[in-house]
């Protein structure tokens, strides 16, 4: 592929952080059942993940103007080896309150990795940033199997189970650290660590950047919205068997991150605004299929689509953004487009389940289709003649 070091370490460094997320979708409502003081609690954990990583991703940006993106890479890999051991020993003490704050605390660090992607474009030459992007979230494939593994080689290590889990996470959290020690970062010119009102102004003013911006948070949030009802309306309300779900689910994941092995290179033939249009109507036959029928066929249909086209707005909205900004301005930038993303993903997550409990399936999938409207809408406006280019 014709990468630096810096990208494969970056890669590498992400497919062990990452297991933070699948390990505790994967069993954070288990868990929770187990602790939790009231039922509809359950799930609680789950949502700190997610709101942990929306709340530090300003804070996050801006760490990294003051002391570089080595330094706090390397502090977060730490942290989060200390959030997994306080997960551990939470549940040893059968704390939810204590496991939840541990977990938002592990959602912090998902905010340190989703700069990785930034950094290992800042690695590369300019014809070689989409490649570089897509590449290391790639490392989010090999995370979305590890992380489940983990979860079941350390549920019956230890006296409660998933003690070992976790205490498997702190592991994978040091190697992640460990990785980044001969990350070296390209010399760019000083970050705006003032975080200057002109800047701002500037960086709000162009269409551009708020078009990459609603690419990302769209492509994540309805991606998120829908597939966190998926399980619950294949077994729960449609009678498809957890084996059906799980197959499901896990074509879904696959569909997200395979496509960074091409998705690159695609931006570079097609374009980013190409590549987001594809996206989108990757979402609008998700849609269509969902909508059409409730067999096993049209959910691994809709879920691949979902999958695939999430891939496409998220890359798409990455490189895009990174043409809206100068060195100087890029932490701010970043930081301002991650924390749009991560809170509509938590708000999308958080409202799922309430839909789909008090209106169904279908009114959930149909109130999907307003927001990759509202993304077609935004192109339309904020590229002018290149829409139609």
């Amino acid at each position: 592929m014709g990468l630096n070091k810096n990208v494969w370490l970056l890669m590498l460094a992400g497919a062990f952080g990452l297991c933070v997320a699948p390990m505790v979708v994967f069993v954070g409502g288990l868990i929770g059942t187990q602790l939790s003081p009231d039922p509809q609690l359950a799930t609680l954990p789950v949502a700190a993940l997610v709101i942990g990583t929306a709340v530090s991703v300003l804070p996050v940006s801006r760490l990294m103007a003051v002391f570089g993106r080595k330094a706090v890479f390397l502090a977060s890999a730490l942290f989060s080896s200390i959030a997994a051991l306080m997960a551990a020993w939470s549940i040893h003490l059968a704390s939810f309150w204590g496991f939840t704050a541990a977990v938002a605390c592990l959602g912090a660090t998902l905010a340190v990795l989703q700069q990785f992607r930034f950094a290992a474009m800042e690695s590369v030459k300019a014809d070689k940033m989409a490649q570089a992007a897509s590449f290391v979230i790639l490392g989010g494939l090999i995370a979305a199997i590890l992380g489940p593994e983990l979860a079941t080689i350390g549920q019956s290590m230890f006296e409660k189970a998933f003690v070992g889990s976790f205490c498997l996470l702190a592991i994978t959290s040091l190697i992640s650290g460990l990785t980044l020690l001969a990350y070296q970062p390209n010399r760019l010119p000083q970050a705006d660590s003032q975080f200057d009102r002109r800047g701002w102004q500037r960086l709000l003013s162009n269409r551009l950047f708020w078009v990459a911006i609603m690419s990302s948070t769209i492509g994540y949030a309805v991606m998120s919205y829908i597939m966190t009802a998926t399980p619950v309306s294949m077994y729960v309300m449609h009678g498809h068997g957890m084996d059906d779900t799980k197959w499901v689910i896990q074509s879904h994941i696959l569909a997200m991150f395979l496509p960074s092995l091409f998705s690159g290179k695609l931006a570079n033939m097609l374009g980013t605004t190409r590549l987001m249009l594809i996206g989108l109507v990757c979402y609008l036959v998700c849609i269509g299929l969902a909508l059409a029928d409730s067999t096993l066929l049209h959910f691994w249909g809709g879920l691949v689509l979902l999958g695939l086209g999430w891939n496409f707005l998220f890359v798409s909205g990455t490189l895009l953004l990174a043409t809206t900004y100068t060195a100087e301005e890029r932490f701010k930038a970043q930081g301002f487009h991650d924390f749009f993303v991560f809170a509509s993903q938590a708000i999308a997550s958080l409202s799922s389940g309430v839909v789909i409990f008090s209106l169904g399936w279908t009114a959930l999938v149909l109130l999907a289709l307003p927001f990759v409207i509202l993304q077609l809408v935004v192109m339309f406006f904020g590229l002018g003649r290149r829409f139609s280019q």
